[in-house]
């Protein structure tokens, strides 16, 4: 999912069968004209592939790092991911709302065009539900 983290709008999303790992699904998500130039994701996301199609879109990774077997993440690195942490939150705000308003995030149904229609929908209802909570908030002059 791609949010905008000043709004926390959808912007765009993918959906794909539970066989495609979500970092393959990431040049489904990147957006020319986006306004942020860099890319918050998790560790999935991270590897020397992704950088360079990030680089390569003049995109910068933000992506958490993590530890490996017998050498864990050092206290700059752990800093490093909770800074990281305060932008990615945005977007765990929007599956939150999801699922704790909106009926959960469990999709039970037959077929990818189903799924696609159905998470299509509910990240339109979440974008509307957030725009008035955008327009409370900023009243735009009449």
């Amino acid at each position: 999912m791609n949010v905008d983290r000043r709004h926390k709008l959808v912007r765009r999303y993918h959906v794909s069968d539970a066989a495609l790992h979500d970092s393959q699904a990431v040049d489904h998500l990147l957006m020319q004209g986006n306004t942020g130039s860099g890319v918050w994701a998790d560790p999935a996301y991270r590897s020397e592939e992704m950088e360079a199609k990030l680089r390569a879109r003049g995109l910068k990774s933000r992506n958490h790092r993590k530890g490996k077997r017998g050498k864990p993440l050092t206290e700059r690195g752990k800093s490093s991911n909770r800074t990281k942490s305060a932008v990615r939150a945005r977007v765990e705000h929007v599956f939150g709302a999801q699922s704790n308003d909106m009926g959960g995030t469990l999709v039970r149904t037959i077929g990818l065009i189903r799924a696609k229609a159905k998470i299509g929908m509910k990240n339109l209802a979440y974008n509307m539900r957030r725009l008035v909570q955008l327009r409370r908030i900023n009243p735009c002059p009449a």
